[in-house]
C-alpha cells in the first residue's frame, strides 16, 4: 500500500499546501525562459485552422444536476480569460498561466472533481472539459505541445461523438498543465464561444492554412488486469490538402491507456492481461 501524503493524514494543511505550490509553480515559470503568451486581439484573424465543440450538461453523471450547471458557469468564467489570446511566434500557451486571474471574471461555483481517484464537488470544477478540448484543438495544429497529462481513470464512458478517447489534458495548478510553443512563423488566436448546450473552440491564424489535421481513434478495446478494466485506444493524426483533401502525412502520435471506472457495456469484449 503506498504511503500518504500529508495532507491526506491531515486535511486541513491541503489549502497551505495548494497556495505554496502554486506560488512555487509560477515563480518557475518566471525563470523557465518561456515566452508566454499574453497578449489579446478583439479583431479576430482571418484564416481557420483547427475548430471542435463539446455538449456541456452531462445529466448521466449520477450526480446532482447542480454540479453540471456549475460547470458551465465555471467554463465561461475561465474562458474569459484566454479567449481571443493571440499565440505569436516563440510564446507557449499555458492554461494555468493565462488563467490565473480567472476569479476577476467572477466566483467559481462548486463543479465536479477527480481527487485521490474520487469524485467530490470542488470550487471550480468541471474546467477540465476546456483543457481537453484544448488539447484535441491544439492536436489539430501545427503547434507544438510541450506538457500535457492525462487522466489516469475515467468514471463515464464517451457518449458524445464529438468526443475522443485518449484526447484529453488534466489541470492541476502547481502540478499539471496543458502548454503548447509555436515554432512556427504564423501567428495563431484561440476564440472560445457559446450557446445553450455546446461550448465552440477555434484556432485562427494570421496567415492562409493550407493544411487541416483530423485526429481519430484506432484500436479501442478494453482488457482486464489485476481485477480492474481499462480501455486501450491508439490516437492517430492525419495531415491532408484543405482544399483537395489529399492525405499528406498519417501516424500514430500515441497509445493510450486508462482505468475505465464506469460500468461498460454487457456485450463489451474484454482481454485478459497476465
Amino acid at each position: 500500500m503506498p504511503r500518504k501524503r500529508l495532507t491526506q493524514i491531515m486535511p486541513f494543511l491541503t489549502p497551505i499546501r495548494v497556495w505554496q505550490r502554486k506560488q512555487f509553480y509560477y515563480i518557475g515559470m518566471f525563470f523557465d525562459k518561456n515566452k508566454y503568451c499574453k497578449t489579446f486581439k478583439e479583431d479576430l484573424l482571418k484564416y481557420p485552422v483547427s475548430e471542435c465543440k463539446s455538449f456541456m450538461i452531462n445529466e448521466e453523471s449520477g450526480y446532482d444536476i447542480l454540479y453540471q450547471q456549475n460547470k458551465v458557469h465555471n467554463l465561461k468564467i475561465i474562458s474569459k480569460t484566454m479567449n481571443k489570446v493571440l499565440i505569436q511566434p516563440g510564446e507557449t500557451f499555458s492554461f494555468c498561466y493565462i488563467s490565473k486571474n480567472s476569479r476577476k471574471y467572477g466566483k467559481y461555483k462548486d463543479g465536479l472533481v477527480l481527487i485521490d481517484d474520487k469524485i467530490h464537488p470542488q470550487k471550480g470544477g468541471g474546467i477540465c472539459l476546456l483543457s481537453n478540448m484544448l488539447y484535441y484543438l491544439f492536436l489539430m495544429s501545427p503547434l507544438t505541445i510541450t506538457e500535457r497529462h492525462g487522466h489516469r481513470k475515467k468514471s463515464l464512458p464517451n457518449n458524445d461523438k464529438d468526443t475522443l478517447n485518449g484526447v484529453d489534458a488534466t489541470i492541476n495548478r502547481g502540478w499539471l498543465d496543458l502548454k503548447v510553443r509555436n515554432d512556427t512563423k504564423n501567428t495563431y488566436q484561440l476564440v472560445i464561444t457559446f450557446d445553450d448546450d455546446y461550448i465552440y473552440l477555434k484556432l485562427l491564424s494570421d496567415k492562409e492554412f493550407k493544411d487541416e489535421y483530423v485526429i481519430e481513434n484506432e484500436n479501442f478495446k478494453y482488457f482486464k488486469k489485476d481485477d480492474k478494466i481499462f480501455e486501450s485506444v491508439s490516437v492517430i493524426r492525419t495531415i491532408r490538402d484543405r482544399k483537395t483533401k489529399k492525405v499528406k502525412e498519417r501516424n500514430k502520435l500515441y497509445d493510450e491507456v486508462v482505468e475505465a471506472t464506469y460500468k461498460i457495456p454487457k456485450d463489451a469484449k474484454v482481454e485478459e492481461m497476465e
